[in-house]
């Protein structure tokens, strides 16, 4: 099986397993990620809002377009990487995922980073961040490169921040900034 068949097994295996069945019955649709299978990069949210529930892809609300324009800044497009999140069903009124969600989750993203093989996951805000740095504060660790199981991770603000303050647009703009440079640190072993 090919990369993306094997990215398909998964989100077949968290609809058979009947991962979150209450988050389930309320959702449209699940939400696995989208992307390149072969990206270097993998983006990790916390869970879909409204918008991904109803399509099926992640990020594709306002906070999805923010992160358009962040890709673009460093020469990459949603083509180019993966986008996935911790929690897979969007949970009742955007709520924030629960521990336990997380965790129900947590074992078919290992399995999407292990198909993808990522040089570099960034997890956008706390919820994607607390998998891979638990007990880390995002305000304290954005931006700045950390290692989890011997993965490269770096930890940015989920780009809905931005929207909610306009104090942290800048941040995240100037965090996004930083990976081509991390990138390059870290194809050449120089971390």
């Amino acid at each position: 099986m090919n990369k993306q068949q094997l990215l398909d097994q998964v989100t077949t295996d968290m609809v058979k397993d009947n991962v979150c069945p209450d988050l389930a019955k309320t959702a449209t649709h699940i939400v696995p990620g989208a992307g390149s299978p072969d990206a270097d990069i993998m983006f990790i949210g916390e869970a879909p809002g409204k918008n991904e529930d109803l399509t099926g892809r992640p990020f594709v609300g306002a906070a999805g377009k923010f992160l358009e324009k962040l890709l673009a800044s460093i020469g990459l497009s949603r083509d180019d990487v993966f986008i996935t999140s911790i929690v897979k069903y969007r949970p009742p009124n955007n709520r924030d995922p629960k521990s336990e969600e997380k965790a129900a989750f947590l074992p078919y993203l290992q399995r999407q980073i292990d198909i993808i093989d990522p040089k570099l996951i960034v997890p956008l805000g706390r919820h994607g961040m607390e998998s891979f740095l638990p007990g880390a504060t995002i305000g304290q660790v954005h931006g700045q490169l950390q290692f989890s199981g011997g993965r490269a991770v770096l930890p940015l603000f989920h780009p809905a921040a931005a929207l909610y303050s306009n104090g942290l647009r800048k941040t995240i703009e100037e965090d996004f900034l930083s990976i081509p440079n991390f990138m390059k640190k870290l194809e050449k072993g120089n971390t």
